[in-house]
């Protein structure tokens, strides 16, 4: 964790921590004096004589899920939550401190049965910096068990709720700055089956939607701090699954075979945005609108989920290949991070669909057809501090680093086109391979990122007339995806400086 906080900072957690005082003070008023030790249970005792036996529920981090339940009965289930505050990755490159419920985005999956007695311990890590609590969506009571679950660092509340509602609902902190709270990742879900038990299926998977709001544009390396103006205008860096980039992707797709029925437990955590959920090439068999217990439609294409809200789809997996899970909000899917994976392994079923899977159009830098460079980077990275310990003057990146970093920016936004090969698509989009027309003028190729380009060229004595629309990447992102395609597929060049962006940018800016 970053103790380094600013001044500024400092006085926003002071007040922040006020505010959160007050707030739960005048929730806890709101109780009235039935929360100063009346009986709340039908007999003397506050005892529910249907629930029988005690267990300790099995929480689970995304995209996992606990077993169903099996028993019959109500009993009394003890959750423990511990909230923390850490530093994570939220893309290559990328950290952000997140503040967690069980130190992960989205926080642990919590799985109980109607008419259960639910025994909450809510407890604080010594190290946060921050009071905390929690407001179950499933809770009926003042708050949804916020007003008596605020948590100072280092301390640990407890409160009782009886799961009436069956359902799967959205939990989340509930502290002032309530939207703060959750814009740093503090939510989950509960799912509390209906006691006569949910149809069964063969897998079942938790992914929970979020919109983050970051200094930094998308994919600006370093460790990002929460901006509370984009957040209040609604304008998020990141719209996330399992609030990373490439969560679900590659070896973190989730997994499946041919024949099998799956159901998704799918929140949006918000704060602020409403999702598009949809999954590339399958229909959903039924959704459970609103994360009801009764299916409400059948073989539908994309369902809406409310921030603050959930949804349950099934469907039946007829033929292997990839599925591409996304917020059909496109631009969130491909440029925000908000996309997924689920791999289908089994035999083919050509009655079905006839054709080869070819994800890596769609997918940019998630592709897994990346070619290991993360892998590259991280070893890239490895022998540049070995050098930088042998010799402190080595302060830059390699060349070779800036070319594989290159190539994950291209791999998001230029690959469609001008596609992996760099040869384009002939009369179309014109190749960056052994192209006279990139490699003639740096500055030029720079300036068609930034400014965009439109009109007629000439590209090795072939005429284009098309248009490129300008690139909303920073400097660096720029300097390294020039030097990736100017010394790539045949193409030889210097690298291209942070400096030598920066001195294009002012020229078109004064033009």
């Amino acid at each position: 964790m970053n103790n380094n906080a600013s001044p500024k900072l400092l006085h926003a957690g002071r007040a922040a921590l006020a505010a959160s005082i007050l707030l739960t003070a005048a929730l806890y008023a709101s109780e009235g004096p039935a929360s100063l030790g009346e009986p709340k249970g039908p007999d003397a005792k506050g005892a529910d004589p249907a629930v029988q036996g005690e267990e300790v529920a099995i929480l689970t981090a995304a995209p996992n899920v606990p077993p169903p339940i099996k028993r019959k009965h109500p009993t009394k289930v003890r959750v423990d939550l511990e909230v923390t505050e850490v530093v994570k990755k939220m893309a290559d490159g990328v950290e952000y401190l997140f503040w967690t419920f069980g130190g992960e985005v989205p926080g642990l999956f919590i799985r109980v049965r109607e008419n259960d007695l639910v025994e909450f311990h809510l407890k604080n890590h010594p190290t946060s910096k921050m009071p905390h609590n929690i407001d179950l969506h499933a809770v009926t009571g003042p708050g949804g068990g916020a007003a008596s679950s605020f948590t100072a660092p280092g301390h640990e509340s407890q409160f009782s709720f009886k799961a009436i509602n069956p359902g799967l609902y959205i939990y989340h902190c509930a502290t002032a700055p309530v939207p703060m709270h959750v814009a740093n990742g503090m939510y989950g879900l509960i799912l509390v089956e209906p006691k006569e038990g949910l149809p069964p299926v063969d897998k079942e998977f938790y992914v929970v939607q979020g919109d983050f709001y970051t200094s930094g544009k998308f994919g600006e390396e370093g460790l990002q701090a929460f901006d509370q103006d984009k957040a209040v205008d609604e304008r998020p860096s990141y719209v996330l699954f399992n609030g990373a980039v490439n969560s679900l992707v590659g070896d973190n797709a989730m997994k499946a075979k041919v024949g099998e029925s799956v159901r998704i437990y799918f929140g949006n955590g918000g704060p602020n945005l409403t999702s598009s959920f949809h999954v590339i090439g399958e229909i959903f068999d039924k959704v459970y609108q609103e994360g009801g217990i009764l299916p409400n439609q059948r073989q539908v294409q994309t369902t809406l989920v409310p921030a603050g809200g959930s949804t349950m789809v099934e469907f039946k997996l007829e033929v292997p290949g990839t599925y591409i899970l996304v917020d059909h909000s496109l631009f969130r899917a491909f440029n925000k991070g908000a996309l997924g994976m689920l791999k289908v392994e089994g035999r083919e079923n050509l009655l079905v669909y006839s054709g080869k899977e070819v994800d890596a159009v769609y997918l940019g830098s998630q592709a897994d057809a990346n070619a290991g460079s993360d892998k590259k980077v991280a070893a890239l990275q490895a022998q540049m501090r070995e050098a930088m310990a042998k010799d402190p003057k080595i302060a830059g990146l390699t060349k070779e680093m800036q070319m594989e970093k290159g190539k994950r920016v291209y791999m998001q936004t230029c690959f469609a086109c001008h596609q992996p090969t760099g040869l384009g698509l002939p009369g179309v989009f014109p190749p960056l391979a052994k192209s006279d027309y990139l490699m003639a003028d740096k500055d030029r190729a720079i300036r068609g990122i930034i400014k965009g380009l439109s009109g007629p060229l000439s590209v090795n004595g072939k005429a284009y007339n098309g248009v490129m629309p300008p690139v909303a990447l920073n400097d660096e992102q720029v300097a390294n995806v020039v030097t990736y395609v100017q010394n790539s597929w045949g193409n030889t060049a210097d690298a291209v400086t942070v400096d030598d962006v920066r001195k294009v940018r002012a020229q078109s800016a004064s033009q």
